[in-house]
């Protein structure tokens, strides 16, 4: 029977493998060389480091990533060592997806933007921002992509070059993997020049990588009025950020755009699934046996006398408010990693049943595409 290593943070995952194997659960950020001596394989998120240090002497073949992320696996080493790995893309793309809706609705009542007059510039149209772009289509912006890879592969038709993504773009939301180096470098993507090239009055949002944005060129542009507005889920040097630093920003989280149950159960079920097609251990159609509803899962609105980005901040927030984990982290700065560990119960609007009461067709076609389920009704 072989030995798996597991974040305990991973939801779903205690009972999974427990049939097939030996499994150990331990805080990610604490695994050690020596919990892995014996070990044959690593589940794990971003907080564990498997690079040299803590895989050397080991005897692990298989890293399973429950993130869309890897830049915390050492990828050249495994490959040179013989260690396969594998991580869980678009995972959680839609409760990314999910956190820009709620900031950009946020930002309309909050910040007086105008949505329907407003450009949206996605840097990095994969899994996450094509569908950060669809959303943004539904609700009335204008959208630039900006994807150098699937430029050069697909063609230019589809795509503008960062420069005019700029220079035309009210807002600004990067998706973009950790480059560090090469053609698509994006390490310091944001730094003093990108923000001095920017529309006046821009937005910045970033739920990528901390290191895509140089935090000090950032606080700079922020003072200098280079942008007007700033949210960032993640940061360079996490999970520490100075209070200065804080305080210059909007809104502010604690790296959880990805967060959602939902996001969290399908990089579980891409890792169990990985494993036992690399052990051979007969789960490879393994998926939770349930996900457990939101407390409150029927929103009733009434569409009478009250305007559409209203009515839609209205439904949004009572799924998830990006505000409430602005709060907590300003609240507790120190315990970003407790924030994270401990991240509160958030379903996508897959699970919400809406009713509408006084009608309102466009609000009611604006939230089926958003991925609510509708129901309309002619009086309350």
């Amino acid at each position: 029977m072989i030995k798996i290593v597991a974040d305990n943070k991973i939801p779903f995952l205690e009972g999974a493998l427990e049939s097939v194997s030996k499994v150990v659960y331990l805080p990610g950020g604490e695994i050690s060389k020596s919990d892995l001596l014996d070990a044959d394989a690593l589940i794990t998120r971003t907080r564990t480091k498997c690079n040299r240090d803590l895989l050397e002497g080991t005897t692990v073949r298989f890293i399973a990533s429950a993130t869309i992320g890897y830049d915390h696996i050492d990828t050249g080493y495994c490959e040179g060592r013989g260690i396969s790995w594998t991580n869980a893309p678009g995972c959680n793309s839609s409760s990314v997806e999910q956190y820009i809706v709620s900031t950009l609705l946020w930002l309309t009542v909050n910040r007086k933007l105008d949505l329907s007059n407003s450009t949206l510039g996605v840097i990095g149209v994969g899994n996450v921002g094509s569908k950060v772009a669809a959303a943004a289509r539904v609700l009335g912006m204008r959208v630039l992509l900006n994807d150098p890879p699937r430029a050069r592969a697909e063609g230019i038709a589809e795509f503008v070059t960062l420069e005019e993504l700029e220079e035309q773009s009210d807002i600004i939301t990067l998706h973009v993997p950790l480059n560090r180096g090469g053609i698509d470098n994006t390490h310091h993507l944001v730094d003093r020049e990108f923000l001095t090239h920017l529309k006046k009055g821009a937005i910045l949002i970033n739920s990528s990588r901390g290191a895509v944005v140089d935090e000090v060129a950032l606080l700079e542009g922020i003072r200098r009025a280079y942008v007007s507005n700033v949210v960032l889920d993640v940061f360079e040097n996490e999970p520490n950020i100075s209070s200065d630093f804080m305080e210059a920003l909007t809104l502010t989280t604690p790296h959880i755009a990805g967060y959602s149950l939902d996001g969290k159960a399908n990089g579980t079920t891409m890792s169990v699934q990985a494993v036992s097609r690399f052990f051979g251990l007969g789960l490879d159609q393994w998926s939770p046996v349930s996900m457990p509803a939101p407390e409150i899962s029927e929103i009733l609105i009434d569409t009478a006398d009250q305007k559409l980005y209203e009515l839609l901040w209205e439904v949004f927030r009572q799924t998830y408010d990006v505000s409430s984990d602005d709060h907590r982290l300003r609240s507790n700065p120190e315990s970003f990693e407790k924030l994270r560990g401990d991240y509160p119960f958030r379903r996508e609007p897959a699970a919400f049943v809406v009713r509408l009461f006084q009608g309102y067709p466009e609000l009611r076609v604006m939230l089926e595409k958003l991925g609510f389920d509708v129901l309309s009704d002619q009086c309350m």
